[in-house]
């Protein structure tokens, strides 16, 4: 473990806000905010919204209760971070799930399990209109979520729920920042026009966000290995707007001795200046992430993810806002997935407020 240490960076004590004055950060978490912070949210400069839900998912359950395992798991992450020093000094608060989200959850994932039961149902049906009824309320309240933090210049993070949650986020920071690109890290492409018939569904979150937000310049994807062929005609058809760098390749390029920092360098070229990072757990090695609901071999270590964050952030582009999601904790009292999305998440937000020039080591 490496020792916080006061004097690493980010500024002397006497400069703390006044919500940290008389709160030990080298001491163990006694306050009941993200990662033990006492921070309200007016003093917040990265404000996390939280999405618990997660009704289109297909194969495994669970990541509805995201965001509350990662809080739960946050409380044992220590502050002082190599990368970028005392992220926490900035201001981290979590907003309380919104009750109309949790509401819509609970309503549509009975309705969804019975039409998977089945093999699923024709796109704009009856059979999903109340899913898809529900994917638009989440769409909406994200939305206005997302709108709020970026009127107040914050910068948002999302926690899911499964990767449909996104969607209202995205449309937000492209609507303030347009011509954003998005850094998308995943197992699959979530390019399918819908899944199982429904029209939010995890797995056409990039589909929805290139047909609907306009604002979205470039989509460059990491890590995928899993897709189906209409995603790679999408992929192929959409003329440089997609630029998809698939686990194989990558693999091999490695192989034949190519350094994993030229590669994310050659990625993070084809991004704009302005960049949302959308980060799906099942990008990493599921050894990282084991209960995720579909979980796919290879990926990322936690260390390759953590470099080509630091690397976007340090290339001189503006992280805007992101989201991590898919994070399912594992039965009982298993918090491997939790701990793991936690320290992804603090990641997250050293790499966005470095990347706005209000986070560094030195």
């Amino acid at each position: 473990m490496t020792a916080n240490d006061p004097d690493a960076g980010g500024g002397s004590l006497h400069e703390r806000p006044d919500w940290l004055r008389g709160w030990d950060p080298n001491a163990a978490a006694t306050a009941d905010g993200i990662f033990g912070l006492p921070c309200p949210a007016d003093a917040a400069r990265v404000g996390l919204v939280a999405v618990p839900f997660a009704a289109t998912v297909s194969y495994g359950g669970g990541a509805e209760r995201g965001p509350a395992a990662i809080l739960a798991a946050s409380q044992q992450v220590d502050l002082y971070d190599q990368q970028y020093g005392r992220i926490y000094e900035h201001g981290l608060h979590l907003a309380a799930a919104d009750p109309e989200i949790v509401a819509a959850h609970t309503a549509a994932r009975p309705a969804c399990e019975a039409i998977i039961e089945v093999g699923g149902a024709e796109a704009g049906s009856a059979a999903v209109a109340g899913v898809d009824a529900a994917g638009e309320l989440v769409n909406a309240r994200v939305h206005a979520a997302v709108c709020e933090l970026l009127a107040a210049d914050r910068i948002p993070g999302v926690i899911g729920g499964d990767h449909s949650v996104p969607f209202g986020a995205i449309a937000a920071a492209a609507e303030r920042h347009p011509g954003l690109g998005i850094l998308h890290l995943d197992a699959h492409a979530d390019l399918r026009d819908s899944y199982e018939g429904f029209r939010w569904s995890h797995a056409s979150i990039m589909a929805n966000v290139l047909a609907e937000v306009p604002g979205v310049h470039r989509l460059v994807q990491l890590g995928i290995r899993d897709f189906c062929e209409a995603e790679l005609h999408a992929i192929h058809a959409a003329a440089g707007r997609v630029v998809t760098h698939f686990d194989a390749e990558w693999q091999r390029r490695r192989f034949a001795g190519e350094t994993f920092a030229a590669l994310c360098d050659e990625a993070i070229a084809a991004l704009p200046d302005t960049v949302w990072i959308s980060f799906d757990i099942d990008g990493l090695d599921p050894a990282l992430c084991p209960n995720t609901g579909t979980p796919v071999p290879s990926g990322l270590q936690f260390a390759e993810a953590a470099f080509v964050i630091e690397r976007l952030a340090r290339s001189g582009r503006r992280i805007v806002g992101f989201d991590l999601v898919e994070v399912a904790p594992g039965p009982g009292d298993d918090e491997w997935d939790a701990n793991v999305g936690a320290r992804l998440l603090y990641k997250l937000c050293g790499a966005a407020l470095h990347s706005q020039g209000v986070a560094s080591r030195s």
